[in-house]
């Protein structure tokens, strides 16, 4: 921090004196320390500059974040929506597309859950595509797999019904749990655990691993709004807010 404020409060005092009065490039030593005695005297006055400063940095960090995700999304749109292979909910004609990068050990991910089914509910218009990654061990993985498992072998419905109850569910997965869990919900769990470690499973979760390190997420849940990325569980209120955003700039 003091590495990043120093040079622009000594830029912002010269800008008060003279235009000859300190060469920031050619100073003497004590010149250089007279300098710095006389930023840190201000800042002891005026700490209140220190805040805005810092303000003034994260929002230029922010806005440099938000170009970069944008020109990432916008370099990697084809993997991201329309992959052939995640997938999709809410309303697959929607005039916003929210895309989430999810595992289901994932606390913030289940805290995310509800709210995410009452985003689409509320509005109506949100396309919603879900990608499976498994990051948090060989549970979160065994889960993605027989989510992705229910989808090739037994369709979108079916693979609603499996991610609904997955993200509600506590216990340890293992083929035991979800052999009953399949049942629970009126499936056949046999072609859906013998498909799970298929090649075909196996490059959906591969491919979705390479799609998120293009991007840079490394954590759950991480959201892509149309071109704005969205880092960590985001609260209901704070996703309208964004999709209205989202919306007022097309």
């Amino acid at each position: 921090m003091k590495t990043s404020l120093l040079p622009a409060l000594a830029a912002a005092l010269t800008l008060a004196l003279p235009a000859q009065a300190i060469d920031l490039e050619n100073m003497s030593p004590a010149e250089r320390e007279a300098l710095r005695a006389e930023i840190r005297s201000y800042l002891l006055e005026n700490p209140e500059v220190i805040m805005e400063a810092v303000a003034v940095l994260e929002k230029r960090q922010a806005a440099q974040q938000a170009q970069a995700d944008s020109e990432l999304i916008a370099a990697n749109a084809g993997a991201i929506f329309e992959d052939g292979h995640s997938w999709v909910g809410g309303n697959p004609e929607g005039n916003v597309t929210l895309v989430e990068f999810m595992d289901y050990r994932c606390g913030y991910c289940r805290r995310a859950h509800p709210e995410v089914r009452d985003l689409l509910e509320f509005d109506g218009e949100i396309k919603y595509i879900v990608k499976e990654f498994p990051i948090l061990g060989d549970q979160s993985t065994m889960a993605s797999r027989f989510a992705i498992a229910t989808l090739q072998q037994a369709g979108d419905a079916a693979y609603k019904q499996v991610h609904d109850a997955l993200m509600n569910y506590t216990g340890e997965i293992n083929q035991t749990a979800l052999t009953r869990m399949a049942e629970g919900l009126g499936l056949d769990p046999q072609p859906i655990t013998d498909h799970m470690d298929s090649a075909a499973v196996s490059e959906v979760i591969r491919e979705n691993m390479a799609l998120a390190q293009k991007l840079g997420i490394s954590g759950t849940p991480s959201f892509i709004l149309e071109d704005e990325m969205l880092r960590g569980y985001v609260p209901l209120d704070e996703m309208q807010r964004v999709v209205a955003e989202v919306r007022g700039g097309e």
